[in-house]
């Protein structure tokens, strides 16, 4: 689809919103509309978005529904990015600037609007002698104000321009990946807030349910994305994530509208008690615990560059990531043995990852291996951006000191990378022993042996590849988080990893498949089942790196770039 205009990209988005998998919400607005769980087809639950609060906790108004004259609801009879749309035009729901909806009715059209905000029913006449909408306007501390209004047309007019204007950017990619790739975008868009203790900052979040605030993490996968419609929008990403490193160097695993996520003492007491469950030795450490995450950040530094120069903003950032590569290696190598660990779960990105069943801290081939990678993109960029030969030659160094030490946690036997629990090794056989492929480093034979693992079906060849863990391994299971679900970011990441290990044709292939996967399932939800490809049933729908990394593949594939 070439030269894809932003209105037949925004209808191909619609496609998709049904209200339960991807609410009804508006770039940089926390109002959610979802259908109802129960009543009548056309009946709305409208929600806040809010940091460590679920939507139960946020709700605003129920049974939100639109009565025709004769007595009848109005059904949903179409989603679009703008407006839902009930009973073919004769009503519709928009927004009216970022913190209130309007809910109007068609010309000569005459009916009842209902809704419950929490202190009984109500209903107001529109259309006829009434003016022909009603605006509920939500205040922060979630109190709803409701007035009639004669400004419907404009409010949907004011929306659909906001949603163009995004869609105008969204990249154009090849026939067959067009209309999931507008879905993506629309997420991204969709899961734009507002953070104004920061200045009005702009976060992309992973998911306006249940994850509101930019994880560090998710913000390098989110930014990589976004690079290839607005890479200001990227570049503010990162300027987020890097705004708050603590005095010796770490960055915090959260910024949010409330503070930042950087030791345990920062945890939500709902965290907290998620850890208690699973038994971990962390949940109620003796000393706060040091939590952030895997360190992809000149990682994803170079990649929002490849799409937009902007040396002098780079520069600006570049100490920091230096200065947090360097904290994993003084403050993060707690057996001193040269080769950081996790100290926390948490750190690594995946949790509920097997290779933590044991005690802590943990040696992990991936993050040796992106301490590899990361010391590797520091080089090339200290030398690009400040003409520092002698800083790049010390970040070679330290990357060939930490390649060898990654290549003592290869077990050969195996044929696998093996993580170690406060130094004994780990049986557990997961994605994080594939990891090592992005060093671009690895002897041949161990390259191979990676790469076969792809093809063994007791291993990662499932019908929808890549499984977090191995088919095989005792703790795999289909729909537990980091415990065998299909990641879109993991797989990413493999296949970056097989092209900076002279495996193009694999990279691309593992590429195709993830985006067929993404097609396949219904969108860019938070994790797939291995076996059927779809949603696994407590993945997050409309999630913030599936569709960042979507796109990124897309454009890759559409260019004929490798993965």
């Amino acid at each position: 689809m070439s030269g894809a205009d932003a209105a037949v990209l925004a209808d191909l988005a619609g496609e998709h919103l049904d209200l339960v998998r991807a609410p009804f919400t508006l770039p940089r607005s926390r109002l959610m509309a979802f259908r109802a769980a129960a009543g009548p087809d056309g009946a709305l639950r409208v929600h806040t978005s809010e940091y460590e609060r679920g939507l139960e906790e946020c709700r605003v108004l129920d049974a939100l529904l639109v009565r025709g004259s004769d007595g009848e609801v109005l059904p949903v009879t179409r989603v679009r990015p703008h407006e839902i749309v009930l009973a073919d035009g004769a009503a519709g729901v928009t927004f009216a600037g970022t913190d209130a909806l309007a809910v109007g009715v068609a010309p000569g059209v005459e009916a009842s609007v209902e809704w419950d905000a929490g202190q009984g029913p109500q209903s107001l006449r529109v259309g006829g002698r009434h003016a022909a909408s009603v605006v509920f306007d939500v205040d922060a501390d979630r109190t709803v104000e409701f007035a009639r209004s004669a400004e419907y047309a404009s409010f949907r007019s004011a929306t659909e321009s906001t949603w163009l204007d995004w869609f105008d950017r969204c990249p154009v990619v090849r026939d067959d990946l067009q209309a999931m790739a507008a879905f993506c975008w629309w997420v991204l868009g969709a899961n734009i807030v507002e953070l104004p203790q920061l200045g009005d900052a702009r976060a992309v979040v992973p998911s306006k349910i249940g994850y509101v605030g930019l994880w560090q993490w998710d913000a390098y996968f989110i930014a990589v994305g976004l690079r290839h419609g607005d890479p200001a929008l990227a570049r503010e990403q990162l300027d987020l994530a890097l705004r708050f490193p603590t005095a010796d160097g770490q960055l915090p695993d959260v910024v949010h509208e409330l503070g930042v996520l950087a030791s345990s003492d920062d945890l939500p007491a709902s965290d907290r008690e998620t850890l208690r469950r699973a038994g971990s030795a962390v949940a109620d450490p003796a000393a706060p615990v040091p939590l952030t995450k895997p360190p992809l950040t000149a990682w994803a530094l170079r990649k929002v560059l490849e799409a937009e120069p902007a040396d002098d903003w780079a520069r600006g950032h570049l100490e920091v990531v230096r200065r947090s590569q360097d904290w994993w290696f003084a403050h993060s190598d707690l057996d001193g043995d040269g080769l950081p660990e996790y100290g926390h779960p948490y750190s690594s990105g995946l949790d509920d990852s097997p290779v933590f069943d044991g005690p802590l801290p943990t040696t992990s081939p991936d993050l040796a291996a992106f301490l590899v990678r990361q010391d590797l993109e520091l080089a090339d960029l200290v030398e690009r951006l400040e003409g520092d030969a002698a800083a790049a030659a010390r970040h070679r160094e330290r990357a060939a000191r930490t390649l060898d030490l990654l290549l003592g946690l290869w077990d050969d036997e195996r044929g696998l990378f093996r993580a170690r629990a406060a130094g004994e090794p780990v049986a557990s056989d997961t994605i994080v022993g594939l990891m090592p492929l992005l060093t671009g480093g690895l002897p041949d034979r161990i390259r191979d042996r990676l790469v076969g693992a792809l093809d063994e079906p007791d291993r990662f060849a499932t019908p929808w590849a890549i499984p977090t863990v191995a088919v095989g391994d005792p703790a795999f299971s289909p729909a537990r988080m980091w415990r065998g679900p299909v990641w879109v970011n993991a797989n990413a990441l493999v296949a970056e990893g097989l092209a900076a290990s002279g495996r193009p044709d694999r990279a691309r292939d593992l590429a195709e498949a993830t985006v067929r996967l993404v097609q396949h399932g219904g969108g860019p939800h938070e994790y797939f089942d291995p076996f059927t490809g779809q949603r696994a049933p407590t993945a997050t729908t409309a999630f913030g790196w599936s569709a960042a990394l979507f796109i990124d593949l897309a454009v890759a594939l559409s260019r004929g770039d490798r993965a």
